[in-house]
């Protein structure tokens, strides 16, 4: 079969206006859970898009780690590819993609970094193998081979035991919203879309043409 002629129909639900919340983090959290109930992969994972000073666009995958009305949560080394882009740009898209239930969810807004206590909070909530993995990883960096990792591995673990701090350059990043958009997959391509804009008194929704 050709890579062109792959394509599915897209049947299982809807989205209207009448239906959705007004309040797009409402949306989220209601199709959020769903997710999650309906035992998908890893129902968590999201898309973080990033603009370096060259104005090349980047993505990668990471877990969303929290979300309420001040933003989605994640955490990260700040000294990796997209923490040194955020430092310069601080702007960035999110997308959630859950497959089995024929939906997106694309997210944009600036980027801050949550405080220091939140960061550590969450740290010290990681399985120890993740706390002295922080420590071990420069991230993003040319690396001459995995022997540095494990060897960072041992050589931190040694050091911290079963109390290892949470690393200076380790930490949150909050997207704080300012557009949404909903997709929901429709059969003949007719797909829904809902968009939400921030306005001064609220949220603007919107259906886009798919």
């Amino acid at each position: 079969m050709k890579i062109a002629d792959i394509r599915k129909s897209y049947e299982r639900a809807e989205l209207n206006e009448h239906a959705s919340h007004a309040d797009p983090m409402l949306q989220f959290d209601q199709w959020l859970h769903e997710a999650i109930k309906s035992e998908i992969p890893e129902p968590n994972a999201m898309t973080v898009a990033t603009v370096g000073s060259n104005l090349r666009p980047s993505t990668r995958v990471v877990l969303i780690k929290g979300y309420d009305a001040r933003g989605i949560v994640w955490y990260t080394n700040y000294d990796s590819r997209k923490g040194s882009e955020l430092a310069g740009n601080p702007f960035a898209a999110l997308q959630f993609h859950w497959v089995e239930l024929e939906r997106v969810v694309r997210i944009e807004g600036r980027v801050e970094r949550v405080s220091a206590e939140e960061s550590d909070e969450y740290f010290h909530s990681r399985p120890l193998d993740s706390r002295i993995g922080a420590w071990a990883s420069p991230q993003s960096q040319v690396i001459p081979n995995r022997t540095l990792l494990v060897t960072n591995a041992a050589k931190f673990g040694a050091q911290f035991l079963l109390n290892p701090p949470r690393p200076p350059h380790w930490g949150g990043f909050r997207l704080v919203p300012d557009c949404w958009e909903f997709w929901q997959g429709r059969k003949s391509r007719l797909h829904d879309r809902l968009r939400y804009q921030q306005q001064a008194d609220g949220w603007l929704r919107e259906r886009l043409a798919p």
